[in-house]
Formats: C-alpha cells, structure tokens, sequence
C-alpha cells in the first residue's frame, strides 16, 4: 500500500528511491504491484463471458503486459543512451515498472466502470472500444510518470522515446490480438489465425471473423 500511495501521490520520491542502493526491491515491488492490479482487471474482464474467462483473461492480460515489456525493454535502453540520459539499466527497468505499476492502479480504478457495462450490453466490440479507452487513458498518465522520470535523468531528447512509447503501444496492442480471446469467447484458448491488430478490430466491429483457409481435394491451402 506504501509503494501504491507513493506511485499515486509522489511520483518524484519513487523516482528518488529508484536512483539510491536497493532500487531492485522498488522495481520487485513495483512489478508485483503492476501484476496483481492486471490480474484483478483481468477478472472483471473475464465477467463479460463468464466460464473459463474468469481465468484466461486475468492470465492473458497480466502475461501479455510483462511480455510486451520484455520485449521493447532493450530498445527503451538504447533510446535512453541516445537521448543523452545518464539513465543506468535499472533505471531504465525501474522507470518501466513504475509506468505498468501506475497505468495498472488506474485500470483497477475503471474496474467497477468496466464491470457495470460488462452485466450490461453483450456487445463484444463495445466492451472492446470501451476497454481500450480505459487503457488508453492509463497509458497516458504512466507514459508521463516515464517522461518526467527521463527528464529528471538529464534526458536531452525526447524524439526517441517518444518513438519507444509508440512501438510499446503497438507491440501491447497487438499482444492482445495474439492471445485472443479477451473479450468474448472462442472455440479454443489461443487463436491460431494471424491478424493484424486492426484487421482483428475491424472483423469485430462488423461481426465477421475472417473465414479460416479453405483447402482442395489435394490438401492445399486455397485463398
């Protein structure tokens, strides 16, 4: 609860407590944090569709998050060196985790709002739009947290880790396609057809999925 208060109230003195000796402990507790509140919104997803859901959901989502930030973590080093920050990799680390701990609490926060609309409509593509937005609007606050946290670092140009926040969205974004379903249900756990992102969003909003590959007499796939 300390380290909740203190990423809420006073952002500057996590930053502080990440720059001194035993700045692992904050990150460890910091990613802690950022898992059980993804875990916790991952079950009021999971109320939309009940059944397995309750589970899958809360595991996709807390899973996808730490592993879009495995993933764009190296790149968000060697932006930080280019930009001039004397930022070390546990700052670096430390900043990241501050970020998902911040956008994750705030998430927890749109929880009850996501909940009253998930008993409410049965409209896959609504509670998707809706659950973006929330995201969307948690990204922004931890991505700032970041930003001030990279100024405090000396960072002397923000070009290149604005094109990391990007390519983080990105990357989260088409994390959630890759571990569909989220939101609604499907045959089996894990989609095996590849999409785009927004290839995925559009066949939603119209309430088509694309049809699987077809095959001939032969065995081979047809377009």
């Amino acid at each position: 609860m300390a380290a909740v208060e203190a990423i809420l109230r006073e952002p500057r003195r996590v930053m502080f407590q990440l720059s001194r000796p035993g700045a692992a402990s904050v990150i460890a507790v910091l990613l802690l944090s950022a898992i059980v509140c993804a875990l916790v919104y991952g079950v009021v997803v999971g109320t939309f569709s009940g059944g397995v859901q309750l589970w899958t959901a809360p595991v996709k989502i807390a899973a996808g998050l730490m592993l879009s930030t495995a993933i764009c973590l190296p790149s968000l080093y060697i932006f930080a060196c280019l930009s001039g920050s004397r930022a070390r990799l546990v700052d670096v680390c430390g900043l990241v985790a501050g970020l998902l701990a911040l956008a994750t609490m705030l998430l927890v926060g749109f929880a009850p709002v996501a909940w009253i609309f998930s008993q409410s409509t049965e409209s896959d593509a609504a509670m998707g739009a809706m659950h973006l937005g929330f995201w969307s609007v948690a990204s922004y606050f931890g991505m700032r947290f970041m930003n001030t946290g990279f100024a405090h670092l000396d960072a002397r140009a923000s070009g290149g880790l604005k094109t990391w926040l990007v390519v983080f969205m990105l990357v989260v974004l088409q994390m959630t396609t890759a571990l569909r379903p989220i939101v609604g249900t499907a045959p089996t756990l894990l989609s095996s057809e590849k999409k785009f992102f927004l290839g995925h969003w559009m066949d939603c909003m119209e309430g088509k999925p694309r049809p699987a590959p077809t095959t001939n007499r032969q065995g081979r796939k047809l377009q």
